[in-house]
């Protein structure tokens, strides 16, 4: 059955409130979209953008009911959600992307498994369920090694570096007696991503491929177009569309790859959303990924992923807030940069705050000026 678009005027709703969310409500809004927000916290950066914000959990029976009744489709901004608060809203609404492919990505031990028996190129992974397994499992991978939770880990959290046996037991009872997936080391060239949106039908555009640099688990500097071979960039681009296709995912989606030594591409995580490394399009591409995932989701042609100008983008964590806060004056000196804040309270060490792009014709000069920038902040 052919579905209508959804055009402007209509009611779209999102569940999860931090800065995707609040990203997707704005573009929503220029586009002529009302906005309902789904998030627990009074505070909650796309609560303040949206038309209306049910402060309620993820999974509150009433607020799903309000939503599929008011929202003509809903999306999401983070993978958490629960699959079945999904599937409740299906029920009355568009929903992308789906509960399956949610569930599949929502859980490191699925994820892998499910990257493996496709076909897909990964580090070599064992899954633990118990200590019994540990043993086994180190067998597979080796030392060094990272111990990572399958539920709810991200930026670094949820994850540790083991060197030894009695490492492992440790980081084991650590991680509370969770399900875990303990990962090989891989020996890196660099790690790059590919953000893409995919329509209901399966018509696929993606964005150029992105260097990605990271500082203690969290993305720190993304370079754009990655400085990488071009065989190896439609190689990355290619498999990113196989893997959106294989889930059946409708929305915007990043596939996160290692790539090693000997030029070998190996997925490391799949995000079904938005992605971080996505938010240089805001400024150097003709369409940007939150303006995508709201077109996904309306059921509207997908918008040209063309790079404008090569890019720079770099994360503002709540560090920088010690010692009298950012040096905005010196960032917003610069006429090619644009700053991104996310309207956050509590400006917190690790916390993402904010973010600002480099834009030069010179791809070099542009991450000159970023690291310059980076370390007068």
């Amino acid at each position: 059955m052919i579905k209508l678009p959804i055009l402007p005027g209509a009611i779209l709703g999102i569940l999860g409130g931090g800065q995707l969310g609040r990203m997707f409500t704005i573009a929503a809004r220029t586009m002529g979209y009302k906005v309902m927000v789904l998030d627990p916290d009074p505070q909650s950066p796309a609560g303040q953008m949206a038309d209306v914000h049910l402060q309620a959990g993820y999974d509150d029976h009433g607020a799903l009911k309000k939503m599929a009744e008011a929202c003509a489709a809903v999306t999401t901004e983070f993978e958490n959600v629960p699959a079945e608060s999904l599937i409740e809203l299906s029920r009355n609404c568009r929903v992308s992307p789906g509960a399956e492919a949610v569930a599949i990505v929502q859980d490191r031990s699925r994820e892998k498994t499910w990257l493996r028996d496709n076909g897909f190129p990964t580090a070599p992974f064992a899954l633990v369920g118990s200590e019994g397994e540990l043993e086994a499992a180190a067998q597979v991978t080796g030392f060094p090694a990272i111990l990572k939770v399958s539920r709810f880990g991200y930026d670094g959290k949820g994850q540790c570096r083991v060197g030894s046996m009695a490492e492992l037991k440790t980081a084991f009872a650590e991680m509370e007696g969770n399900p875990c997936v303990l990962e090989g080391f891989v020996s890196l060239e660099c790690e790059v991503s590919v953000v893409l949106g995919r329509g209901d039908d399966g018509e696929c555009r993606a964005w150029p491929v992105g260097e990605n640099r990271h500082e203690n688990g969290i993305l720190d500097v993304s370079i754009v177009p990655a400085r990488i071979s071009g065989a190896l960039a439609q190689q990355a681009l290619d498999m990113a569309v196989q893997v959106a296709g294989k889930l059946g995912y409708v929305g915007v989606m990043a596939v996160e790859y290692f790539v090693d030594k000997m030029g070998g591409l190996m997925i490391n995580e799949i995000a079904p959303r938005p992605h971080n490394s996505g938010h240089y399009t805001l400024d150097a591409c003709v369409t940007d990924q939150f303006e995508q995932q709201v077109r996904a989701l309306a059921g509207l042609p997908l918008g040209d992923t063309r790079l404008l100008s090569p890019a720079v983008m770099v994360n503002i964590l709540g560090d920088r807030w010690k010692n009298g806060g950012p040096n905005w004056g010196a960032l917003l000196a610069h006429p090619n940069i644009k700053l991104h804040l996310y309207g956050k309270e509590a400006a917190r060490p690790a916390r993402k705050m904010g973010h600002f792009n480099v834009l030069d014709a010179d791809l070099g000069e542009a991450l000159r000026l970023a690291e310059q920038m980076r370390e007068q902040l």
